[in-house]
């Protein structure tokens, strides 16, 4: 939908300029040039913004400001103004314009505070939806289920999210939830009333990416285009960007992020001006990055920088009693998207999913509930719609093999050691990293299992590595 945008001057020649060259750009431009029919105008017309110029003639545009900040201050105001008002405009800034721009106009300058001002709406209603959703239950802690596993990765999390600038590092497999728990940690800090943005490392082409993070001026490369555009680090001002598969990040890109984590400033594409920013980093990923560092595919200062608290968020198969909760939640959900009324779940189809492995994890979940929804004509969601999880090699032993434990030694022998560094890997992975859980679970005492792995030289994924946050 084309943004709308309210000009108000009583120059003809400066509307005419601006209307033509702004519908150009996709606007749809509505001009007022009579001081006293602004809010009629304003009423009538509704803009997204508008560009308001300080002398009307025998009206002031300071006054009608007011008036409009007033009655309409949810629109976003820039004025324009000559060089010789220059304080006249510093003064409309303090009393809630958001921007001024001089005459003669640079069109250049314009379409970048329109465009800036314009993303920053969109993304405050977009922050304005995710906290109802906050509010209304649906990013609360209990959306994540009620497992050990979970509750205690949650807890971690918490205790994050208190910071108002940590950068954390999320790890898990992929569909596990990283993005929901990023944003759990935004809308629990001091940040929650900025901006939340996500960027996706691995699907961004690598000729891209700098301009993606950073923004670019106009002609900085082939395609750039005539326009300078905002990265989405200025976009997350104030706020918090999550970088999710961190891992697929170029070596050139990691270098430039690396200084931007460490000054918090950085250069537009082609740019010579540096753009300061405050801005909480999360990043995400489902490889392990230390084995990464070892293979020289991610930079050793990055991986210390990001790693400054850790948070491990488990597979649904290690989630013991969420899968029916989850399962339960997804149902409410696409039940009232299709208005299919469905209002339970078989005991059959829970069975099934319970002992499903879930490769694809809570999003792989989600989607079956979702493809479930759409295609049942009944009030209950039954067995045969997970035929694709019957003829999946994914399911859990049943029966009496879950009370065994099958050890399979390769024909050439294998080191005592191996067993047992495997053995305790997957015990702290079922408990999230919890060491007293996983001694527990082996019979041991919490000093003997942390013997053991100094002696096996094991690091566990620990919910938080800033011993600050305990």
């Amino acid at each position: 939908m084309k943004s709308k945008i309210l000009v108000i001057d009583d120059d003809v020649l400066v509307t005419t300029s601006l209307k033509r060259a702004l519908e150009k750009e996709d606007f749809l431009i509505e001009i007022c040039s009579d001081g006293k029919a602004v809010i009629d105008s304003v009423t009538t017309y509704q803009p997204d913004m508008i560009l308001l110029d300080i002398f009307l003639g025998e009206v002031n545009g300071i006054d009608i400001l007011k008036q409009l900040q007033k009655d309409y201050n949810h629109i976003p105001i820039v004025m324009i103004t000559g060089y010789a008002d220059v304080q006249t405009a510093v003064t409309a800034i303090k009393l809630g314009a958001i921007d001024f721009i001089l005459k003669p106009i640079n069109l250049d300058q314009l379409e970048l505070i329109i465009t800036k001002t314009l993303k920053q709406i969109s993304l405050q209603k977009e922050v304005n939806r995710l906290r109802v959703m906050y509010q209304e239950g649906e990013i609360t802690r209990e959306i994540f289920g009620q497992s050990k596993a979970i509750t205690s990765t949650l807890d971690a999390v918490e205790k994050i999210s208190r910071s108002e600038s940590t950068t954390i590092l999320i790890e898990g497999e992929s569909g596990s939830g990283k993005e929901m728990i990023a944003k759990f940690i935004h809308f629990n800090s001091p940040r929650r009333n900025g901006p939340f943005i996500t960027i996706n490392c691995g699907a961004i082409p690598k000729e891209l990416a700098e301009s993606e993070f950073f923004g670019s001026e106009k002609g900085a490369y082939t395609g750039a285009g005539e326009k300078t555009r905002m990265g989405k680090f200025e976009l997350a001002d104030g706020g918090t960007i999550m970088l999710d598969e961190i891992a697929e990040l170029s070596l050139d890109l990691q270098v430039k992020l690396l200084r931007v984590l460490q000054e918090k400033k950085f250069f537009r594409l082609g740019g010579t001006k540096e753009i300061n920013v405050n801005v909480r980093v999360i990043a995400a990923t489902n490889r392990d990055l230390k084995k990464c560092v070892e293979e020289k595919t991610f930079r050793e200062d990055l991986y210390y920088r990001l790693n400054v608290a850790t948070v491990y968020v488990p597979p649904l198969r290690y989630r013991e009693g969420d899968i029916p909760f989850l399962a339960y939640t997804f149902l409410q959900e696409f039940s009232k998207t299709f208005a299919k009324g469905v209002k339970a779940i078989s005991p059959e189809a829970m069975n099934l999913m319970e002992n499903y492995n879930w490769p694809g994890n809570v999003r792989e979940l989600r989607n079956s509930i979702e493809r479930g929804v759409l295609l049942l004509n009944s009030d209950t969601f039954r067995e045969n719609h997970l035929k694709f999880i019957e003829s999946d090699k994914n399911i859990k032993e049943t029966g009496r093999d879950l009370d065994r434990y099958d050890l399979k030694i390769p024909k050439q022998g294998i080191s005592i050691d191996v067993v047992l560094r495997d053995l305790i890997v997957k015990t702290l992975e079922i408990t999230g990293g919890n060491q007293v859980r996983a001694a527990k679970i082996l019979g041991l005492s919490r000093s003997k299992l942390r013997y053991r792995m100094e002696q096996l030289n094991l690091e566990v994924k620990r919910q938080i590595i800033d011993e600050n946050f305990k």
